[in-house]
Order: C-alpha cells, then structure tokens, then sequence
C-alpha cells in the first residue's frame, strides 16, 4: 500500500492498481468475456482482467460490509424486541459524465448479484428524477441540467425512504437518453432487493435547509474520479460517436447534430462539456468527493489507477 495521498485526503488510505488486486483474496470471477461485452458502455475498453483486479476487490469488501450491516441489524432487532429484517443496503455512485458510472455500476451490480447472501441486487439512476423537459423549459434551467437544482429533489428522497423502508414495491421514473427526458407514465419497479445501486451525477450533494438528504439513506458510497483533461475527451470522443449513430435516428433529441462534420460536432461538444458540464463538475459533484467511502481514480485510458479507501 502507498502511504502518499493527495492534500487535504489524509482520511484515505492510497492503494496502487496492484496492491488494490491483492485484495481480492480467493474472490472467483463470476462473469463471461460475452456477460463483460453486454454490460460495457460506449467507448469503454473494460477486460475481464480490469475486474478481476479492481471490480472483484470492491465486491469482495461490499459483500464483508453488508454481512456486517446485517449482524448490526439483528443486534437492534433484539434489543428493540422485535423480528429481524434486512433492509435493503443501499450504496451510491457518483462522478462527472462521462467518467464511465454507468458501465461501473452494472458491472459492480452484476458482481454482487453473483454472491450467495445477496442476489436481488437492483440498479436504479438519478437521471429518472431530473425534472421533465418542459419543466426544466419554464424555470429556465436548461443550461443547468444536470446540476442539482434540476432535479426533483422530494421525489428522489421519498424514493430512497420507501426502499430503506422495505416496502414490497417501490417505483422510480424512468430516463430516456433518446427523448433526452423523463418518460410519461413509465416506471421501474425496485421490489424489496438486498442492494441497491443508486447511480448518479450528484447523489452525494448536500442540501441547504433540507430535512433529508439523499446521503442519510446511503450505506456506503463510491466516487469515480479523473483528470478534467481525460473527461473532457472522453465526452467530446462520446459526442462524436453519438452523432454518428443514436443521433441519426429522427427520435434523438439530439437529431439536428446528425448532419455536423467532425470539426463542427467537436466544437458543439466541447461547447456542451464547458458551458454545462465542467461547470457543474467543479461547483456541485467533485465537491463532494471527500464524503465517499473509496475513490476509484482513472487513468488517462479509463482504466482505474488507484483506489482511495476512507480510513474510518
């Protein structure tokens, strides 16, 4: 283990890609190259030998915390006189766009769907919550989606209390990144799992003057985190593939980019990344990078480097 960590992270504990690997102790791999290929995002190169040696550690300590969230449980269910339960444990993800969330939570999902004690494992993200289009319109908050005033802050909380409750059946609104908005009458249903997965851009923001905030519900919580350069290409390079595929269809949102040249789509990309998302990255998500448990530092080629693990 590296004892060096970054100014102003004294609190973590800074692993190496390799020292990270060694804590998988006996850890069997539990996914396919074709279970890796349907789970990868869009210009990810992921390999089964990046999970073995970063996704199979964290499983490996997710899976001894939530055996101990479980024993703790029990311990206040005898002392409260009452039968014991498990309340679902639930673990928050968080990180800039285009940091590669997405791709690290179904595949961490995955992973701990695969253990014995814990198969009911649901992923759930907070782009379902972000207020609808229209919305967004009247309170002129387009050029600010994404950060955390655009999102329905109430829903997302009674959200997290019904599932911390273990209610049988609990709904979330569902995304479209096509329509680029909340899909009318459609939902998910999260029904009483062993985990869940709650991904998004500032899911570990603080709220000023709220009774509730998102991070009372969390039992543990991870950050992704990278370079701003390295994020920044990876959007534009996202930018530029979407244009030449999901853009093309005449549903997009985004179908009047569909007929850019690269140079053009690049500076609309850029435009985006700058105007919108690096803003936000640097006023409400890194922030808040020192509220997660562990931080999985990305390398240049979006593999994970380093692993900060929270002391206490």
């Amino acid at each position: 283990m590296n004892a060096t960590v970054p100014d102003g992270l004294a609190s973590y504990h800074l692993f190496s890609r390799d020292d990270w690997s060694a804590l998988r102790s006996n850890t069997p791999m539990t996914l396919s190259a074709e279970d890796l290929g349907a789970l990868r995002g869009l210009n990810e190169h992921l390999s089964l030998e990046d999970v073995a040696q970063i996704y199979l550690p964290l499983s490996r300590l997710l899976n001894l915390h939530v055996a101990a969230a479980r024993t703790l449980g029990r311990v206040k269910d005898a002392f409260l006189g009452r039968p014991a339960g498990a309340p679902p444990y639930i673990i928050a993800l968080a990180g800039s766009v285009a940091v590669g969330k997405s791709t690290f939570a179904r595949v961490l999902r995955a992973l701990l769907a695969r253990w014995p004690d814990h198969p009911r494992v649901s992923l759930v993200t907070t782009d379902g919550f972000l207020h609808p289009l229209k919305t967004l319109e009247e309170r002129k908050l387009m050029q600010r989606k994404g950060f955390p005033e655009s999102y329905d802050l109430g829903a997302m909380i009674r959200f997290l209390a019904d599932v911390k409750a273990g209610k049988p059946e609990v709904e979330a609104p569902i995304y479209s990144h096509v329509a680029y908005d909340v899909l009318p009458g459609e939902r998910q249903i999260v029904g009483k799992p062993d985990i869940l997965i709650f991904e998004g851009l500032n899911v570990l923001q603080g709220s000023s003057g709220a009774s509730a905030m998102a991070s009372d519900f969390f039992d543990f919580s991870a950050y992704i985190d990278a370079d701003e350069t390295d994020v920044e290409a990876w959007y534009v390079d996202r930018f530029l593939l979407l244009q030449r595929t999901a853009f093309q269809n005449p549903a997009s949102y985004f179908h009047h980019h569909k007929d850019l040249t690269p140079a053009q789509a690049r500076e609309v990309a850029l435009g985006i990344w700058r105007d919108i998302n690096l803003r936000n990255l640097r006023e409400n998500i890194f922030p808040t990078r020192q509220r997660a448990n562990v931080v999985l530092r990305k390398r240049a080629d979006h593999l994970i480097g380093e692993v900060w693990l929270r002391r206490v």
